[in-house]
């Protein structure tokens, strides 16, 4: 199993530490960085600026969203990071939510999925480059001959010819039908709650891709890079502590991701058996008491979800997630020590 640095995207303001986190690294055996978007920093910059000084590592999104660029958009992103990088970039994408895709994007949430595959099909055209590229799809058309259209779009091809026209893509799912789709379609799967405790709930929907005729991959060559945050700790006393302070983002997912009755984070947590649960916290939530919301979650659902522990504690706990079928563990690590000592300790 191999390790990737989560950087994320940005808050109020740029980090300061993401150059020595980046090169750390790089150094140290990390076999790739990840940079996200929300509704602010995006996630291609950060590759191409903070990738530039690296040799080793792959530069991935995780994710890019997909309403906020045209499929030939993504494609030109993801063609010119591979060259920069000598063939390391991971084009990682998700759908994301309706509230951001229609409040911030401006475009229509419905038909997620049938949006992803034309996504999907325009990008390796692109890559391809073996003819100009065209799409019949509703949700993509090219040429575009809609409303609007003064009727001279051109097919074409891209004029730089990409350096690999496998570029993996790995699409971000959590529902039955989006997970089934991405094992058919993708080169790799980005879980947002994929546990040792909850990857079985997964798996019947990844075969489910897998059997579909024409897929991609088989699972002996799927990457699934799951997230989860990891530290370790000296002691009991430091373990209670780190559990606690993970909480209020468990919470976050769980009651305030998203719209009341169209939060998928929520539903990811409703099917891993946390039903009445997740509708208390959202209510909490929802209604300003963050702090009792978090208060709600129990040590074992955070013990689930991420590793913390001891260094012996920490190792057992990796060896379970590698057993469920994780390729790649992202992790959010906050100094270069941490980075070092997870990547000799894990070696």
């Amino acid at each position: 199993m191999k390790l990737g640095l989560q950087l994320g995207y940005w808050q109020a303001q740029p980090p300061t530490n993401h150059a020595e986190l980046v090169k750390a690294a790089d150094e140290s055996g990390f076999d790739a960085i990840f940079t996200a978007e929300a509704w602010g920093s995006d996630a291609f910059t950060p590759l191409a600026w903070w990738g530039r000084e690296t040799r080793n590592v792959r530069l991935g999104t995780s994710i890019v969203q997909m309403s906020g660029r045209t499929p030939t958009s993504i494609a030109m992103h993801a063609l010119t990071l591979d060259h920069l990088s000598g063939g390391r970039m991971v084009l990682g994408m998700g759908v994301s939510g309706p509230q951001v895709v229609e409040g911030w994007y401006g475009q229509p949430f419905s038909k997620p999925l049938a949006r992803t595959r034309e996504v999907v099909e325009i990008i390796r055209k692109v890559l391809a480059r073996e003819g100009a590229v065209t799409n019949d799809g509703p949700h993509y058309p090219l040429p575009y001959r809609g409303e609007g259209s003064v009727g001279l779009g051109k097919p074409l091809k891209p004029i730089t010819h990409p350096l690999r026209a496998d570029i993996p893509i790995w699409l971000g799912a959590e529902g039955p039908k989006n997970v089934a789709q991405t094992a058919e379609i993708a080169d790799g799967w980005i879980p947002i709650f994929y546990t040792p405790g909850s990857a079985g709930m997964y798996q019947p929907w990844l075969d489910e891709g897998f059997a579909r005729p024409g897929a991609r991959r088989t699972r002996a060559d799927f990457e699934i890079a799951a997230t989860c945050h990891l530290e370790i700790v000296p002691d009991a006393a430091a373990k209670q502590a780190a559990i606690d302070a993970m909480k209020p983002f468990a919470a976050l997912y769980m009651g305030g991701m998203g719209a009341k009755d169209a939060n998928f984070h929520k539903q990811v947590f409703e099917r891993m058996g946390y039903e009445q649960l997740a509708g208390t916290v959202q209510e909490l939530y929802l209604t300003g008491r963050k702090d009792e919301a978090a208060a709600m979650i129990p040590d074992a659902l955070i013990e689930d979800l991420h590793i913390i522990g001891t260094e012996g504690e920490v190792k057992e706990k990796v060896a379970q997630w590698a057993e469920t079928g994780v390729t790649t563990l992202m992790l959010s690590l906050r100094t270069t020590d941490e980075v070092r000592r997870i990547a000799d300790l894990l070696a």
